[in-house]
């Protein structure tokens, strides 16, 4: 691997460390959403449990809400992939 390749792989994880929180678990890496989204799930889990909106709703808006985003995400892998084969 030589200097640009390096700095390109760099790159490209560090877009992905910054749409992510990766925690360390028992030895494991645990990679959780960003932190904005987090809070929106967390969000969405007091309103359930004030019974301000029911939980199938709230179970419903945060699955559609991760649909949603998990393109993002997806696409920053393929990209790192593609600059480790190239």
């Amino acid at each position: 691997m030589d200097a640009e390749d390096k700095n390109a792989r760099a790159a490209a994880d560090a877009a992905v460390a910054h749409n992510a929180l990766v925690v360390d678990v028992f030895g494991k890496h645990v990679e959780l959403p960003p932190p904005d989204h987090l809070a929106f799930m967390a969000g969405l889990g007091v309103l359930a449990a004030l019974e301000i909106i029911e939980w199938p709703v709230a179970l419903a808006i945060t699955i559609g809400h991760k649909l949603a985003h998990s393109h993002h995400g997806r696409a920053l892998r393929e990209f790192g992939n593609a600059l480790e084969e190239v």
